[in-house]
């Protein structure tokens, strides 16, 4: 059964194919690719005071946002992840590093609680 990310992986590829752009897209370059997406999103936030950073403008949100999670979707096709999968398996593995009798209402990490 296809999902939905498998969907995005397809147009993904789709659209890198038709430019002959997989050659420039191994591991190392998709995930500096994506840090540097994450840091273009995190410029929309740069030097807002907190009730600002909630207003940001959204389309430019939305652009980055797509970005950081193209190439994430990507680097997971790339190396045969299933995007559901593995984040339910880290949701497992928070949940015991985290569990809510100690880690509600705290922004402690893990090994503080």
């Amino acid at each position: 059964m296809i999902n939905e990310f498998d969907k995005l992986l397809e147009l993904l590829e789709q659209f890198r194919d038709e430019r002959d752009w997989a050659q420039f897209h191994d591991s190392k370059n998709l995930a500096l690719a994506l840090s540097i997406e994450v840091a273009e999103l995190n410029e929309l936030f740069l030097w807002k005071k907190d009730l600002q950073s909630e207003t940001v403008d959204r389309e430019k949100l939305k652009e980055e946002l797509a970005d950081v999670f193209a190439y994430a979707i990507m680097l997971a096709g790339k190396h045969d992840l299933n995007i559901g999968e593995i984040i339910r398996d880290k949701i497992e593995k928070n949940r015991k590093k985290y569990p809510t009798d100690k880690a509600k209402g705290s922004a402690k990490k893990y090994d503080e609680l």
